[in-house]
């Protein structure tokens, strides 16, 4: 299963790396991913609060910082984040869509 799968550095999360159309993989092999991503997709919740408590702490911290070069810094690392976190959401949810299908 994990050649199926590729962790993806930036989000934190393994994320579907399917080289085949989903018709191409059997019945047995579709159910298999899904419990796969399942167990994956649910992580996504906690590690968009990890990232949250990252920000507020850099929030936090910006809040105190005189020093011009270390603001910029700060709310661009706050940036990143947040830009994760709406990565994280998308994979969220759109796959929530093709899980929801295979059930049906």
């Amino acid at each position: 299963m994990r050649e199926l799968f590729i962790y993806d550095e930036r989000l934190g999360i393994s994320i579907p790396d399917l080289n085949l159309e989903w018709d191409e993989y059997t019945k047995g092999e579709q159910q298999q991913i899904l419990v796969h991503w399942e167990n994956i997709r649910g992580s996504i919740p906690d590690r968009i609060k990890e990232l949250e408590s990252t920000i507020n702490r850099k929030q936090f911290r910006l809040s105190d910082e005189s020093n011009f070069a270390k603001s910029c810094q700060l709310n661009s690392e706050i940036a990143e984040l947040a830009s994760i976190i709406n990565d994280l959401w998308l994979w969220y949810r759109a796959n929530q869509a093709v899980t929801e299908k295979m059930h049906n």
